[in-house]
């Protein structure tokens, strides 16, 4: 019981650090300027919305904090891993 009470919080604290590490990223690519700044400006609005609904419409059906925030740390997830490609790529 005990544990299940502390996941939440957990998740949330992992979900940050990943956020943090993403927003690290993104803004390495939008100083480097150019299309792909512009590009990875708009994506970054955009999955912003989209991640709103998609929470929202699980929360109305039913689905709990801990399902909206597995959600989000897997978009995070891959936005890491596509931003590290990216980096990778470049050089």
């Amino acid at each position: 019981m005990f544990l299940n009470f502390l996941e939440l919080p957990f998740q949330l604290m992992l979900l940050g650090m990943e956020a943090q590490a993403v927003i690290g990223l993104r803004i390495g690519k939008i100083a480097d300027g150019g299309p792909a700044a512009m590009l990875e400006a708009h994506r970054m609005v955009t999955e912003k919305v989209s991640a709103l609904a998609e929470a929202a419409g699980t929360l109305m059906g039913g689905g709990s904090a801990q399902t909206v925030v597995r959600r989000y740390r897997s978009h995070v997830q891959a936005n890491e891993a596509r931003l590290l490609g990216s980096v990778a790529g470049s050089r």
